[in-house]
């Protein structure tokens, strides 16, 4: 007995291990970034000398400001166009029958696991062809159809969760197709259109290829200035927008998760 209760504690011990060096794995980069943002020194010299230097740098840094404005511009707009198509297309596959939607839900997969690199180059060829070529609606485009794979599937499991049931309920107790839809549907799924926008925003606002190969000459987004600024030279500019972007991001996710628990409460 005493042997085979060991067992499930080491288990357990080596797993909480485990999971706590991924954790430090995944973090600690961060970490380091955020900490050297408030380093003085340019060349990460030691020991730290904080200071905020490198923001108030960031404020004269016009380049990344612009490319910053467009990346939250780009991503604004695509999350309120993929999740209102992504929704609608997720609530007909789900609700309704008709000839090709297994096929659709098939086709939604191969876009996320295709590399962005080979769909980058695609749009390119493609939108040239015919003739919608580079710009901001070029890059909506693309940033949209990468990001409605996501929308749709993450709404489609919110659906199949608690299928028609309530819906039915609803109908049996006279409710209008509309009444059922906007007091019983849309309160239930909403947790899911609530992630699937935070997986279109974080998508678009993250690309780099579909930016980089659509974007008109002298329009870029902060994922692309930061590339052409590392290949000029690193500044710690970088880590200061970075670790806004951080902070930024966790409020958001803190302030949505108060509302929204995902698992379907609220």
């Amino acid at each position: 007995m005493k042997a085979s209760t060991k067992v499930p504690g080491l288990l357990s011990l080596s797993l909480r291990l485990y999971l706590g060096l991924v954790l430090f794995f995944l973090y600690l980069p961060i970490a380091v970034m955020m900490i050297m943002a408030f380093n003085r020194s340019s060349l990460y010299l030691l020991p730290i000398e904080f200071d905020t230097v490198w923001f108030e740098a960031l404020a004269d840094n016009w380049r990344l400001i612009d490319a910053g404005v467009n990346s939250v511009a780009l991503a604004i707009v695509n999350t309120v166009v993929a999740t209102a198509l992504g929704t609608a297309a997720a609530l007909a596959m789900a609700r309704y029958r008709f000839r090709g939607r297994t096929l659709l839900q098939l086709l939604l997969f191969p876009p996320i696991t295709i590399p962005w690199l080979i769909i980058g180059t695609s749009m390119l060829v493609m939108f040239f062809w015919i003739g919608i070529g580079r710009g901001f609606h070029a890059m909506l485009l693309g940033h949209v159809a990468l990001s409605l794979p996501y929308v749709i599937v993450v709404v489609g499991a919110r659906l199949k969760s608690f299928g028609t049931g309530l819906e039915e309920a609803a109908a049996t107790l006279g409710a209008t197709p509309w009444q059922a839809f906007r007091r019983v549907s849309v309160p239930v799924m909403a947790p899911g259109v609530v992630a699937a926008a935070l997986f279109a925003f974080a998508v678009s606002f993250d690309q780099f290829v579909i930016s980089y190969f659509l974007a008109p000459p002298g329009v870029s987004t902060l994922p692309v200035e930061i590339y052409s600024s590392i290949r000029k030279g690193f500044t710690p500019e970088i880590n200061a927008i970075s670790t806004i972007i951080i902070l930024v991001s966790m409020a958001l996710m803190l302030a949505i998760s108060r509302f929204y628990r995902f698992g379907g409460e609220r």
